[in-house]
């Protein structure tokens, strides 16, 4: 279950750059067919429709491309998390945390005993009881990749005592999302966000973490976060792919009708 993530977190442990696409849409074809495109998938519940039992298709798409999957849970909900993390998801994205205090709740809600407090009823993440109880929990303790994403000027504030948090395996930058909070709607490009980021992002990797950073279907935005040192990046996803396609080979065939 957890095998393609194991991966993924060797590669990041190495240094190398993975590139992912977020999924939005809750037909599981689009997972299966981005799959082999990239380093991992971002499926997206936080901005999306996509539902629980959408959620677990995607996953089993995912694990079926061999690519890993992390989700993005809508908050920092203990309900939803667990869920989630029940499902199968082998990774887990929580946006808009802002204190450190607010973080060790969101690491004690994913991590079993002694480590946190995590409800024991992992159905599918342990493989519906294929997988011994010690086997999964060897597993899940190994390779479950825990994240949560700094996008406000709060949370910037609290960064060095949220990155102190034991048990967060990473840190997933919000370029728009941290703009809008330092009064920059949507300036993604001004200095003030990318010397935030930059300390973001040298602060995170002092502590040994790699750093994730996330935008639309901008491959200069992309080759910029890994000049600064994102490790793990999204570059945009299926519906922003379609679009951007679709314009392209649109606008191109009416230039040439006329």
């Amino acid at each position: 279950m957890y095998a393609s993530m194991r991966a993924f977190r060797e590669r990041l442990g190495r240094g190398e750059v993975c590139l992912g696409a977020s999924v939005s849409t809750v037909e599981p074809a689009v997972t299966e067919a981005l799959g082999p495109c990239v380093d991992f998938l971002w499926i997206d519940l936080e901005h999306t429709t996509v539902s629980l039992e959408s959620l677990q298709s995607h996953l089993i798409a995912a694990r079926a491309a061999g690519t890993p999957a992390i989700v993005r849970v809508p908050g920092s909900e203990v309900w939803f998390m667990k869920r989630v993390l029940d499902t199968g998801a082998p990774g887990i994205v929580v946006p808009q945390v802002r204190t450190a205090e607010e973080v060790r709740e969101v690491v004690a809600a994913c991590r079993y005993p002694p480590s946190g407090r995590r409800g024991y009823g992992p159905r599918r993440a342990a493989a519906y009881g294929h997988s011994g109880n010690a086997e999964y929990l060897e597993a899940v303790e190994r390779d479950l990749f825990l994240t949560v994403q700094i996008e406000n000027v709060e949370a910037l504030e609290n960064l060095d005592a949220i990155l102190a948090v034991p048990g967060l395996d990473s840190i997933f930058i919000g370029p728009y999302d941290l703009a809008f909070s330092m009064g920059l709607r949507g300036e993604v490009k001004d200095h003030r966000v990318r010397e935030a980021m930059e300390t973001i992002i040298a602060k995170a990797r002092a502590r040994g973490l790699p750093v994730g950073m996330g935008m639309g279907p901008e491959p200069e935005f992309a080759l910029r976060a890994a000049a600064m040192g994102a490790r793990w990046i999204q570059v945009g996803g299926d519906l922003s792919f379609m679009v951007q396609f679709a314009r392209e080979m649109f606008g191109g065939i009416r230039k040439r009708l006329v």
